[in-house]
């Protein structure tokens, strides 16, 4: 997920600099929830780790 992250940036970045303000608003918009919902994933699974290994 972090990867299709990365790849949204990049292709936003591109957009921006090529004159594409409508593309890179969407890119960067879809490259910032997917950020978002691998670092929630992430937490998800530390704390899940972490409870399983005390019980």
């Amino acid at each position: 997920m972090l990867y299709y992250a990365l790849v949204f940036l990049v292709v936003a970045i591109i957009a921006g600099v090529l004159g594409f303000g409508g593309v890179a608003g969407a890119s960067a918009g879809i490259a910032q929830i997917l950020f978002f919902l691998f670092l929630a994933f992430l937490v998800i699974s530390l704390v899940a780790s972490l409870m399983r290994r005390r019980t």
